[in-house]
């Protein structure tokens, strides 16, 4: 039996296990998906524990994302993004023939494959990306190798800019420049906590528009105030369940070297969240 699981701290809360384990039980593997809680200075020998324990990969959440580049050999994107959430061990059934552990950061994927599930087209669109932490900087480099041009708009300004300036011909600043760049934009991502803990939003409802298409990293609730008041504006809304579970299904690709049953997956995912 292979395992698999999540390591953070806390995972308490983790939608991860029924949705892997969906997957497995719809493809017949024989599978555990298990969470693992080190304490927030262990990331690096946590993931040595796992490699010495023959885990078959891992997903990684806060606060290790960045931590566990130091046990990985990273792919490209993410160290542009600056962040690992996959790590796939060696001799396991996805890839095979490294000695050190592959990182990868699968939420970029998370964003292209919700915006492609829903007919949305991101090559040559003008993106809006609210937010410059994690989740602002997978959304930014994913939209910009997509073929979009990004904006990135931050409660501080300075952050990003600097953002920016790492991503191909992007532009930052405040959320000030937000009344300036959605009404134009195609694309839109939240990429903050804003409507998780409050029926709030980042975005002003009069800034919306029908030809925008909007995705709200917030997954729950599933309908935040900003995709309500993109409903009402005629556009098109994406709900962050969807951006949880392509990356999701990402990295049980990435680990199994199998199409991931995707509906399976959803199914157990949207159950989790009713």
């Amino acid at each position: 039996m292979d395992v698999y699981g999540l390591i953070g701290n806390p995972v308490g809360h983790s939608l991860s296990p029924p949705m892997h384990e969906a997957g497995y039980e719809a493809l017949g593997i024989d599978a555990r998906y298990v969470t693992f809680e080190p304490a927030p200075d262990d990331a690096v020998r946590a993931i040595e524990g796992a490699a010495a324990l023959g885990v078959a990969g891992l997903n990684v959440t806060i606060p290790f994302k960045r931590d566990v580049l130091a046990a990985v050999d990273a792919d490209p994107l993410a160290e542009r993004i600056g962040a690992v959430n996959t790590v796939v061990f060696p001799d396991d059934g996805g890839e095979k023939g490294s000695e050190t552990p592959r990182g990868y950061n699968t939420d970029a994927a998370g964003v292209t494959r919700s915006f492609e599930r829903h007919d949305v087209p991101l090559d040559g669109r003008d993106a809006v990306v609210v937010g410059a932490g994690g989740a602002g900087r997978a959304a930014a480099f994913a939209l910009a190798d997509a073929g979009a041009s990004v904006h990135v708009a931050n409660r501080t300004a300075e952050r990003a800019v600097e953002l920016a300036g790492e991503v191909p011909d992007a532009t930052g600043g405040g959320l000030d420049t937000l009344d300036a760049q959605v009404p134009t934009a195609d694309v839109l991502v939240n990429a903050t906590s804003v409507g998780m803990e409050e029926d709030a939003t980042p975005v002003p409802a009069g800034l919306l528009h029908g030809d925008l298409a909007v995705l709200d990293a917030v997954y729950a609730p599933t309908e935040t105030r900003l995709l309500r008041d993109a409903a009402a504006a005629g556009a098109t809304t994406v709900e962050g369940a969807w951006m949880l579970l392509y990356q999701g299904v990402e990295a049980f690709e990435r680990w199994t070297g199998e199409d991931a049953p995707v509906e399976e997956m959803n199914a157990a995912l949207r159950a989790e969240l009713a």
